[in-house]
């Protein structure tokens, strides 16, 4: 029994407290008035807040859109939030910003971090907090002579330097390996492979900073785009009392350089992955300074590296051409990194709690663990992925274009999946990593320089696994797993596993008073989604012990494909008008199967459920249909459902952040909800749409499982 409601967690309090009264030599009359006095304001409380939440959802709703039309702007067609960065913000980023309030009460609970021996780190982590409310963090205060001189250590500034600058010594590549220590990702775009020995991978480089620049809208000079990236490098500028000339001059110079950089990517013929060599050159030659200088001289096999030496030979040409936009571009990048981004001072705090809530990440974790995450919350959502598995075994049983041996490996897959609820444990890494906390210095006088160790920090910490790969075992999991307190979830290729953590469990995606129908809707949806990269096109390249084998009959395996491309045609037909651009169909394709599955399978396991409480008879109340909607909505159970799962990408996107996301893996947010919703038959039903309406319509929907 899991999703315990209000009412029966109440009666369960109850008797534990009389039971603890009997034994006590005093009224039991008198405790039994104090617990039905508790018990009636906590039921008051709950109510309230499922008013309230329900007036917020529906503030949240355009009722002048019909929800066949399109069920997006019907879910989320009012939805607006204050916009708090240079970001797209969308309604999964509440969690965040609670994450901070959190963070915040964290960071008081001294006793706590005595009970936990971290009092050192927390020390440390004030201090930087303090040092971050009292800085002047927007705008960025560019020309302080510790940003100047951070830049001059790593390579140099042309454009303020002047006849100092020599050009002859200038290595585009030196500094761009530089900057990565600092979390720049510029002409080195590298990150950082999930298993062991957490060695780097490397993808082509973004350009520009808040406007991924793309080559069919450089040449406008009154796009937007192209008048983002001359207001940031402007402004840097200017804040070195360069003239007017200058400016315009170094401006003119990083676009050049842009254009022909992009030019490159036209000889790679518009191949799927860019990186094949597609050439016949020798490897780059200065790989191994990037290592040498950002991962202190250590070398992992080279065999495995992926460099792109075809395009790396390609921008070295380019660069050698534009040194000095080149280093004025790079340098502007590393400036670009310690820009705060908030827009208005109001979150100057907000943005001083994010800091040490995704860099002091394990310390913070470790506390939110001890404090706010329950035994009874792992157990209601431990038993919600037990649901959701159980509808996912039924459908690889019910696959009918399944042949025997390949459901038989299918199903074993499933049953060896492993659940991870709040995070993984490895306390002993997880400790080390928090003890690394020490090394951070906050410069009492100097801001500046307490934000460049904190990115050089950040870095190093991200990077631990791979720098001590020799000294960690051969199983240890990627550090992201380790961290409770963040509003993610996983499924995790390399040995089967699915991580629910921790701190998604808040709005919009879980409250433990919400009716079932709508947890399932949000939360059962995510795990759903989890659960299906596991059959995914690359889910399914790995068997059930996370050992990449093609465990596929050829003819399984050619429906599968058939089948995964019809999400690939779907969605590759949705056209963002903003940008004049259709979605990335094939690039997408796991994201937008994962959803799909995942929402179908969240559906039949709140079905699932409500039918083994009808059938047990159990807590009879709970299971009207008034219990399991919202307040103040006027939706059945069912409808509340994938309102749910729409809300949770409401979303306001800026031009610029469609642009970035057609670099992503997943779908922007209203075309997955769109593409979801119109691919599944029960939301056409629940909605009561005409077969031929938008969001049913008479084309045959895309369904892998």
């Amino acid at each position: 029994m899991f999703l315990i409601s209000t009412r029966f967690q109440l009666s369960l309090s109850f008797l534990i407290c009389v039971f603890l009264s009997v034994s006590e030599a005093r009224s039991v009359s008198n405790d039994y008035q104090d617990q039905s006095d508790r018990e009636k304001k906590i039921t008051d409380d709950t109510a309230e807040y499922l008013r309230s939440y329900g007036a917020k959802m529906k503030s949240y709703m355009n009722f002048s859109v019909e929800p066949c039309d399109d069920f997006y702007e019907y879910a989320c067609g009012n939805w607006k939030q204050p916009q708090r960065s240079n970001h797209k913000e969308n309604n999964m980023h509440s969690i965040d910003y609670s994450l901070a309030v959190i963070t915040e009460q964290l960071m008081t609970r001294t006793q706590l971090a005595e009970a936990l021996n971290v009092s050192d780190e927390l020390l440390v982590t004030q201090r930087f907090y303090n040092a971050c409310l009292t800085a002047v963090v927007s705008p960025l205060p560019a020309a302080d002579p510790a940003y100047l001189s951070l830049i001059r250590s790593v390579g140099c500034f042309p454009a303020v330097d002047g006849a100092a600058w020599n050009a002859s010594k200038f290595s585009w590549f030196n500094m761009s390996a530089h900057l990565t220590n600092y979390g720049v990702k510029g002409l080195i775009n590298d990150n950082i492979l999930h298993d062991y020995p957490f060695d780097p991978y490397f993808k082509l480089p973004d350009w520009g900073y808040d406007h991924i620049v793309h080559k069919d809208i450089i040449d406008n000079s009154s796009s937007r785009a192209y008048k983002l990236n001359e207001d940031r490098m402007r402004g840097y500028l200017q804040a070195f009392n360069l003239t007017e000339e200058k400016i315009s001059a170094v401006v003119a110079g990083v676009f050049d350089f842009w254009r022909e950089a992009l030019s490159i990517e036209d000889k790679f013929e518009g191949n799927e992955d860019m990186c094949i060599d597609m050439h016949e050159v020798p490897r780059f030659s200065q790989w191994r300074s990037y290592f040498e200088i950002a991962w202190n001289g250590l070398h992992f096999d080279e065999e495995e590296y992926y460099y792109c030496d075809y395009y790396y030979d390609e921008l070295d040409k380019v660069c050698a051409k534009h040194q000095e936009a080149v280093a004025n571009y790079l340098a502007m990048l590393l400036l670009y990194r310690m820009e705060s981004s908030v827009k208005d001072e109001k979150y100057h705090k907000e943005h001083c709690l994010m800091q040490v809530q995704t860099t002091m990440v394990h310390l913070i974790s470790k506390l939110y663990m001890a404090e706010y995450f329950s035994e009874e919350t792992h157990s209601e959502i431990s038993g919600l992925v037990k649901e959701l598995r159980k509808t996912l075994r039924q459908e690889l049983e019910n696959a009918e274009w399944l042949d025997t041996e390949t459901r038989r490996e299918a199903l074993l897959k499933e049953a060896n999946i492993t659940a991870h609820i709040g995070s993984c444990k490895d306390e002993q890494l997880t400790d080390t990593l928090i003890r690394q906390i020490r090394n951070l210095s906050v410069v009492e006088d100097s801001f500046a320089q307490t934000m460049t160790n904190l990115r050089k920090f950040g870095v190093s910490l991200r990077r631990y696994n791979g720098l001590h790969y020799k000294e960690i075992p051969a199983d240890s999991k990627p550090l992201e797993l380790l961290v409770g307190m963040q509003p993610n979830a996983f499924y995790f290729n390399m040995d089967n596993s699915i991580y629910i953590m921790a701190g998604l469990l808040h709005p919009p995606v879980y409250h433990r008073s919400w009716p079932d129908s709508l947890k399932f809707g949000t939360l059962g949806y995510l795990v759903g989604h989890e659960l299906t990269h596991g059959f995914d096109t690359l889910g399914s390249t790995f068997d059930g012990t996370g050992q990449e084998r093609n465990w596929w009959s050829k003819k399984s395996e050619a429906v599968f494909q058939e089948r995964a491309q019809c999400y690939v045609d779907h969605f590759s037909n949705y056209l963002i008008p903003e940008i004049n651009h259709k979605i990335k169909g094939n690039e997408t394709k796991d994201e937008n199967i994962a959803d799909a599955g995942g929402l179908r399978e969240a559906l039949a396991a709140y079905r699932s459920h409500m039918k083994q409480l009808q059938k047990s008879g159990e807590n009879n109340e709970t299971l009207t249909p008034q219990n399991e909607q919202m307040p103040g909505l006027d939706l059945s159970p069912e409808q509340l459902f994938f309102l749910g799962f729409a809300q949770l990408w409401c979303a306001n996107y800026e031009q610029e952040d469609y642009w970035e996301e057609l670099k992503n893996e997943h779908t922007s947010d209203k075309y997955r909800v769109l593409g979801a919703v119109s691919n599944n038959e029960d939301f056409a039903e629940v909605y009561n749409c005409p077969l031929g309406s938008a969001m049913h319509p008479k084309s045959e929907k895309c369904r892998l499982w």
